[in-house]
């Protein structure tokens, strides 16, 4: 492993600026089931993906759109949360950026849809929305 490491300071600087532009599933749903959370959440996959299951009350943006339908489809003074497939994928990456470019506060769901669906969390689709199985590996919580 590398010797050179970064001193408290600068880690704590870092850390903190992620704490700052990230978020996990877990702290969005909660804040979700709150009723009011105080900020937008958008998926930026595809339509096929979308279809497919997204989170419930999720603006579809797909992040080849954000440019041209982010203006008219979100309000700068909310804050949105994006999320793509899962941690595999840098496209909610890709969203957060263009969107912070825009003006927007944005701050990428760890995790993506992947990790939401994984821990069993309502997913909407055009037959409503159903909890799926919990994934054994996601049951148990990290405690954090």
């Amino acid at each position: 492993m590398d010797t050179d490491w970064a001193s408290p300071a600068d880690a704590a600087a870092h850390f903190a600026h992620r704490l700052a532009v990230e978020t996990d599933v877990s702290d969005v749903h909660a804040a979700l089931e709150s009723g009011a959370p105080g900020f937008a959440v958008v998926d930026t996959r595809r339509r096929e993906a979308w279809d497919a299951g997204h989170l419930p009350g999720a603006v579809h943006l797909p992040g080849r759109e954000i440019a041209e339908r982010a203006p008219a489809e979100l309000d700068r003074s909310v804050p949105v949360v994006v999320y793509c497939w899962g941690p595999g994928c840098n496209g909610a990456t890709r969203a957060a950026l263009a969107l912070s470019l825009l003006g927007y506060r944005v701050r990428e769901m760890l995790g993506g849809f992947e990790y939401w669906a994984r821990e069993g969390l309502p997913v909407a689709t055009a037959d409503g929305v159903r909890s799926p199985a919990v994934d054994p590996l996601t049951a148990v919580s990290c405690g954090c």
